[in-house]
């Protein structure tokens, strides 16, 4: 591989890794400094190393990143083949093996000690999708509403006419993962099943998404703070 190839297809390697998010926080995991190394050969394989903010963090998120961390690199052109391995967590070892052997959560952790994986994953991922959509709707409407757009405006308004934004284009995907309308014509707030939130629930729904917002947020700054304060050491 020359030697600008080889540049560029690491290139692709850390955006690839910019799309992989963590569940819960609904954050690229490369944002939060969970990508402790990233390397490829000459001869095109990527190697990754995760970490997490503590030793204890779910075994079924974790396993999720690292996976779909996986998936990610391996499908960039010019990567012969990935390892992609999670250090310092008490499930190190059946989440790498697992994810290297292509078992699933489930196969994972069978018959270890683990106690973790009585299911596939997800569901698990389209509860965290869902917040995501819902925190999301706040992030968009916040705005609009500090600039004086009530309840009446807000029920009948479509994605087509709101600001592009990076909040908005992260609405859509969620939207679209889920399978929820997110083209111009869908509605701006909406209900979990897809149907528009009408004028009187507009407060409350909103409500409920600044609560969402703030949840993840809050939780987010929290595990930055414990990745920071666990590795001091480390240089970012």
């Amino acid at each position: 591989m020359s030697t600008s190839l080889h540049v560029a297809v690491e290139n692709e390697v850390w955006a690839a890794l910019g799309t992989v998010l963590d569940p819960e926080l609904d954050e690229p995991i490369t944002d939060l400094d969970f990508v402790e190394s990233c390397t490829v050969s000459a001869d095109g394989v990527a190697t990754v190393g995760l970490r997490l903010p503590t030793f204890f963090c779910a075994p079924n998120f974790s396993f999720l990143m690292v996976a779909d961390a996986y998936d990610a690199v391996s499908a960039v052109d010019g990567v012969t083949s990935a390892d992609v391995t999670l250090a310092d967590h008490h499930a190190s070892a059946e989440i790498n093996g697992g994810v290297a052997a292509q078992a699933g959560f489930v196969g994972s952790f069978a018959g270890s000690d683990q106690g973790e994986a009585v299911a596939e994953l997800d569901e698990l991922r389209t509860q965290f999708f869902r917040k995501a959509a819902l925190a999301g709707q706040d992030r968009v409407a916040r705005p609009l509403v500090d600039a004086g757009v009530g309840p009446d405006e807000l029920a009948v308004m479509n994605l087509g006419a709101v600001p592009p934004s990076a909040d908005l284009a992260r609405m859509r995907e969620r939207r679209a993962a889920l399978g929820l309308p997110h083209d111009d014509d869908a509605p701006l707030l909406l209900h979990g099943d897809g149907s528009r939130v009408s004028t009187a629930q507009v407060p409350l729904h909103l409500r409920r998404a600044r609560l969402q917002r703030v949840g993840i947020e809050t939780n987010g700054e929290f595990c930055k703070s414990l990745l920071q304060t666990r590795y001091a050491a480390t240089a970012p």
